[in-house]
């Protein structure tokens, strides 16, 4: 089973900086994804101006059973995380996760939110995408660490921070990290020349990771993170 996790920073094509949606399906099918978590998705609404992306995007790579999780209403519609699946869902919800109350930086503040989706294969999927203050993390990682089953479970996103953060620790003391199938260090962000990987696959110890990686990939402003797995 192949997994992707990829932020389309709502499908715009980074070299050409126009919405794309045939490169974003063309590096979905060319990886020969199973199943894809989406960051910065937007949907339809009123006012949308982009509309149903995770559909859109279902509908041009195949993997027809999708679902995208709202996070914030933004001007330009409902935005937030998007799944896609070859295997059918058996049920999904969004979770919401707390902003910091009070605020203990003076950055840019965004309401995130998981996507939690459970496959009638019987694996749970989380799909994230953590803010950028470190007290936004703190709530992510705590709201994640809620929602991780015991057994047969992938959590995947853009996390915005890097792989020495102590924020991981608990997450790794719970899930396997897939990039230690890696064969060297490798970044994803940005993704004509990476310097940071701060996008990750981790998986229950039940799942057998068989190999990770992130290719040479340019479509987003990020590479994909990629893992082959078997349950």
């Amino acid at each position: 089973m192949k997994l992707m996790s990829f932020n389309t920073q709502h499908c715009l094509n980074y070299l050409e900086q126009r919405v794309d949606y045939d490169i974003m399906a063309r590096a979905i099918l060319d990886c020969g994804a199973d199943i894809v978590g989406l960051n910065e998705m937007f949907d339809k609404g009123n006012g949308a101006v982009f509309g149903a992306q995770t559909e859109k995007l279902s509908k041009l790579t195949g993997l027809k059973n999708w679902y995208f999780a709202k996070a914030i209403d933004d001007a330009d519609g409902p935005y937030g995380n998007g799944f896609l699946s070859k295997y059918p869902i058996k049920n999904a919800e969004t979770v919401i996760i707390p902003d910091p109350n009070p605020r203990e930086y003076s950055g840019f503040y965004e309401t995130r939110c998981v996507l939690k989706a459970e496959l009638e294969n019987g694996i749970t999927v989380l799909v994230t995408h953590f803010g950028l203050n470190p007290d936004e993390q703190r709530n992510a990682v705590k709201t994640v660490l809620e929602h991780i089953t015991p057994n047969k479970c992938i959590l995947m996103g853009d996390f915005n921070i890097t792989p020495e953060n102590e924020l991981l620790k608990p997450i790794k003391e719970k899930m396997t990290d897939t990039s230690l199938g890696f064969f060297e260090n490798k970044g994803s962000w940005p993704s004509d020349t990476p310097t940071v990987k701060i996008d990750y696959i981790f998986v229950t110890p039940d799942i057998e990771v068989v190999s990770a990686d992130i290719p040479t990939l340019i479509a987003s402003d990020h590479r994909p993170h990629l893992a082959e797995i078997e349950i």
